[in-house]
């Protein structure tokens, strides 16, 4: 059983810089879908405000906070 376990990845298991900078720039958008925690996602933010500033990818993330924050309601 343990093999199997080792070999799913959780989507919470990536870091800022895999979900936003992956080598498939079509994939940064279903990194930022996949995030489910308001935790995952400052760390996101803090990481895109330090490496790129995308004001783009930012808005994108603005827009996940707002809908995270809607499910906890």
């Amino acid at each position: 059983m343990s093999e199997l376990s080792d070999q799913s990845v959780e989507s919470d298991s990536l870091t800022p810089k895999q979900r936003l900078e992956p080598p498939n720039s079509r994939l940064i958008n279903a990194g930022i879908v996949t995030i489910h925690d308001m935790e995952t996602l400052r760390a996101c933010v803090a990481y895109e405000n330090a490496n790129q500033g995308r004001i783009q990818i930012l808005r994108r993330l603005e827009q996940q906070a707002s809908d995270i924050r809607s499910q906890e309601d």
